[in-house]
């Protein structure tokens, strides 16, 4: 078929005047029945690569597909350019009897083109038959990566489509696509397809329009998402959760907030389903919350943001999701929320697994984490994952991330650099980088003692630098390529040549520090890269009424309000006590009690200025706080035990000290007492009135360092919540 002018035929068939990329080879060699490995970005034209010759070649290419969503929208986009619907059909379980007969009637009469079947359809008798006797072009396997156990999205019924596609045609030409694959995933596709001899085709992974941004998770999450949206109105976006009960609340959330949003997951009827997507798709709603599901194959080019409220479970899951951003070249922001506590839930998720499946989901998680946690390049880390150099200087979109936006600090380490290879090659490089940190830490875990490596000479000879710097030299030389993990044995470091050079001749290696997210409250390395700056006069002044006011009464400053909520205030410039019960950390109680002399400042700064406000300063509630709040509340009037109140609710006692902290720092008063004298003795509940009325601040982590590990954190912050609703509320 060398003879075809493809670009006529393009033109004649989509519209588009050229081909983008590899477009054009890849259909050439498929024309000329060779099989190919096509590995393309979302938004990169890959679904074309396999539509064009299917269209173009006699008989019916059959494309197996994981998702029935997926396949209705690329046959509704093949039937948008066809004068009859027989050109492209789906076989699978939707389908009714009739409409499965008048299938078959269509491919078998040649009027089909493209068949879309999922793996499982392949495997029934009856299915298998009737496609014996089609004519057929050729198979398209698309979603590839889920043939790999090694990749994001492993379906076992993938692992069988060699032997399925040989029953149903011999020596076929076979198309694998994915729009995320990592070398390993790319190597275990071609092998279980047994394409050994197949053309392979890369396209670059950098997306240089979208903007990466990772910002920690905090009780006000909701707030920031509020605060982003509104700065965002009409635009298009998707908000992805990991669960159908935090789809429904956000949605809902949204919703009460003037927000055009609608759910997505499966747990909704189908009719429902297929309506909201619909809404999405033609612009009745500007915003979708859903599951990991939806996104699939959703052709919408014009979508400007992505917002992740959970943490994916991989880099890949992250890219593809991201990717369904700016598909147009347009704006695309990727918005993630990260805690730790997020890592801690999708571990626990993996608790009922196989030993195997556990610690290569585990390694998944941890590149996830570590791409949230890095301060380098996002943007070169993730290309580097998928096996791909990037220039984070000069490169095309370098600026694109928050962490190049805002640079950290860079370190030098060679020192560093060569301690860490003496010590995997002490260790005969059989350990990942959790296991080499521990030991250049210190730090004793199951594996440092069973296998003793409290004796090896280099256990805790880093203990100078903490776990997160170890971290960031680590990713640093994985990124370098002066290391490097061994995927198959769940992420063990090994050495090359690079980095043993490197002892004999070492070079300057600068690193950035990882973030650190772990800090109570919001992330002390966070604050710098806060959306809007903060009005440094404004804060002054409001610095200075605190103190006033916390002279005039008696206590420590940081009990009238706190440093973050003077910075909120100098970021969304309060007027009314309504306006300043929404700033975080203050609530309706310390507003009435506190809050007049700070609105009336604000007030007259905005006015001897000409500030133009926010408008996203009131913020309605859905209820479903509230309810909880009256819960505890009602809770700690029968003077029930923190874990009791904590296990009736289903949440962890962290939580539990969490919410109490929102429910007293926004200024209702509580009864703690009986909770405390528990914990502490009257001589210890001196000690640390003493020390919170005489300190200028109440980071827990000065406490912690203050008594010396004399008291738990999590008591200690429990003291914490009594002395400011005993001293302010």
């Amino acid at each position: 078929m060398s003879d075809l002018d493809l670009e006529f035929e393009l033109k004649r068939l989509f519209g588009f005047s050229s081909f983008k990329g590899e477009q054009k080879k890849i259909i050439q060699t498929i024309l000329n029945h060779q099989s190919v490995m096509v590995i393309m970005p979302t938004g990169a034209g890959k679904s074309l690569c396999f539509q064009l010759p299917a269209l173009l070649s006699p008989g019916t290419t059959i494309v197996i597909s994981p998702l029935i969503a997926l396949m209705k929208n690329q046959v509704d986009v093949i039937r948008g350019i066809s004068s009859s619907d027989k050109i492209a059909h789906v076989l699978n379980s939707s389908l009714n009897n009739t409409q499965i007969e008048n299938v078959k009637k269509d491919v078998i009469g040649g009027f089909t083109k493209l068949l879309y079947v999922a793996p499982e359809s392949l495997s029934k008798p009856s299915y298998v038959s009737f496609l014996k006797k089609a004519k057929i072009s050729f198979f398209a396997v698309d979603e590839a990566h889920c043939i790999s156990e090694w990749g994001h999205d492993f379906r076992p019924d993938y692992r069988n489509l060699k032997s399925m596609i040989q029953n149903i045609k011999n020596n076929s030409t076979i198309v694998a696509l994915t729009a995320t694959a990592t070398p390993k995933v790319r190597d275990d596709i071609i092998k279980n397809l047994g394409i050994d001899g197949a053309s392979h085709f890369k396209a670059s992974f950098n997306r240089p329009n979208l903007f990466y941004d990772v910002r920690p998770k905090t009780d006000n999450i909701k707030k920031d998402i509020i605060s982003f949206l509104k700065k965002r109105e009409k635009k298009s976006g998707i908000i992805y959760c990991l669960s159908r009960k935090s789809v429904n609340q956000l949605s809902e959330f949204l919703v009460v907030n003037g927000i055009k949003a609608i759910p997505y997951h499966a747990g909704l009827e189908k009719k429902n389903r297929e309506k909201n997507q619909d809404m999405f798709l033609m612009e009745e709603c500007d915003v979708v919350v859903a599951t990991i599901a939806f996104g699939m194959g959703i052709d919408k080019p014009d979508v400007r943001f992505v917002i992740h409220y959970d943490i994916p479970k991989s880099l890949e899951s992250y890219y593809q999701e991201t990717g369904r951003a700016g598909r147009d070249g347009g704006e695309g922001y990727c918005l993630s929320f990260y805690s730790h506590k997020d890592i801690e839930k999708l571990e626990k998720f993996l608790s009922n697994k196989s030993v195997s499946e556990k610690e290569q989901n585990l390694s998944l998680i941890d590149e996830m984490a570590a791409f949230c946690e890095t301060s380098m390049s996002r943007r070169k880390y993730l290309l580097n994952y998928f096996g791909e150099s990037f220039d984070e200087i000069n490169g095309e979109g370098a600026m694109m991330d928050d962490n190049m936006k805002n640079p950290k600090k860079k370190i030098k380490v060679n020192d560093e650099i060569i301690l860490a290879i003496n010590l995997i090659i002490e260790t005969k490089e059989q350990y990942k980088i959790k296991d080499l940190i521990a030991c250049l830490t210190g730090i004793h875990s199951n594996l440092t003692r069973s296998h003793e490596l409290e004796k090896n000479k280099f256990f805790g000879i880093g203990k100078d630098h903490d776990s997160i710097f170890w971290n960031s030299v680590l990713r640093h030389m994985l990124v370098k390529k002066m290391i490097f993990k061994l995927v198959e044995s769940y992420g063990i470091i090994k050495l090359n040549k690079e980095s043993l050079d490197y002892i004999t001749h070492p070079y300057d290696f600068y690193i950035t520090k990882n973030h650190d997210y772990e800090s109570s409250g919001v992330a002390d390395d966070y604050k710098y890269k806060l959306e809007n700056v903060l009005d440094e006069k404004l804060f002054s002044i409001l610095v200075s009424e605190r103190k006033k006011i916390a002279k005039l009464k008696g206590v420590p400053p940081y009990a009238i309000f706190q440093e973050y909520s003077l910075e909120e205030m100098s970021l969304k410039y309060p007027i009314t006590i309504d306006e300043l019960k929404n700033i975080n950390g203050v609530g309706e109680g310390k507003a009435i009690k506190f809050g007049n002399s700070f609105v009336k400042l604000i007030d007259d700064y905005v006015k001897e200025n000409g500030i133009d406000r926010p408008n996203d300063l009131v913020i309605k509630s859905t209820g479903s706080n509230s309810s909880l709040k009256l819960f505890i509340i009602q809770s700690i009037d029968r003077k029930l035990q923190p874990l009791d109140i904590a296990n009736s609710k289903g949440i962890e006692l962290s939580e539990l000290i969490s919410e109490l902290q929102t429910i007293v720092f926004s200024g209702t008063r509580l009864n703690i007492d009986y909770m405390i004298d528990e914990i502490f003795d009257d001589d210890q509940q001196q000690e640390l009135y003493d020390y919170f009325i005489d300190s200028q601040s109440d980071e827990l982590k000065l406490a912690v360092e203050e008594f010396d590990g004399e008291y738990e954190e999590l008591d200690l912050k429990l003291y914490r919540i009594k002395f400011i609703n005993d001293i302010s509320n």
